[in-house]
C-alpha cells in the first residue's frame, strides 16, 4: 500500500500547509509520521473490522479499513504543526493571511 503516496497528495490537496512544510524542509519529516500512522491505523482496522463484518470479502474489507484510517488520519494532518509550533487551523491562517493583505493598502 503507498501510504507515503496517499499523505504527499493529501498535502497537496492543502497548498498552504505543503508550502510552509517544504520552506521549513519538514515535508518529509511530517510524510513518514503520517504515512506510519495511517498504515498502522489501515492494519488495526484490516483486523478489526472482520469481526463485525465476517460478511465481507478481504478486498472489501481492505478497503473499507483504509477508508475508515484515512477519515482518522486527514483531520490530524490538515491540522498538522510542526515540532514546536503552535497549531494552526486553516482559519487562523486565512485570517493572518488577510490582515497581512489588509495592512499593505
Amino acid at each position: 500500500m503507498p501510504y507515503k503516496t496517499i499523505i504527499i497528495e493529501l498535502l497537496r490537496q492543502q497548498p498552504w500547509l505543503h508550502g510552509r512544510l517544504r520552506r521549513k524542509r519538514k515535508a518529509l519529516a511530517v510524510v513518514n509520521h503520517y504515512a506510519g500512522e495511517l498504515k498502522t491505523r489501515h492494519e488495526h482496522w484490516k483486523a478489526t473490522l472482520p469481526v463485525s463484518r465476517p460478511d465481507m470479502g478481504s478486498i472489501q474489507l481492505a478497503s473499507a479499513a483504509l477508508e475508515i484510517a484515512l477519515a482518522e488520519v486527514k483531520p490530524r494532518l490538515r491540522n498538522a504543526s510542526l515540532p514546536g509550533e503552535e497549531n494552526h487551523s486553516s482559519s487562523g491562517v486565512a485570517r493572518a493571511r488577510s490582515r497581512k493583505r489588509t495592512s499593505r493598502a
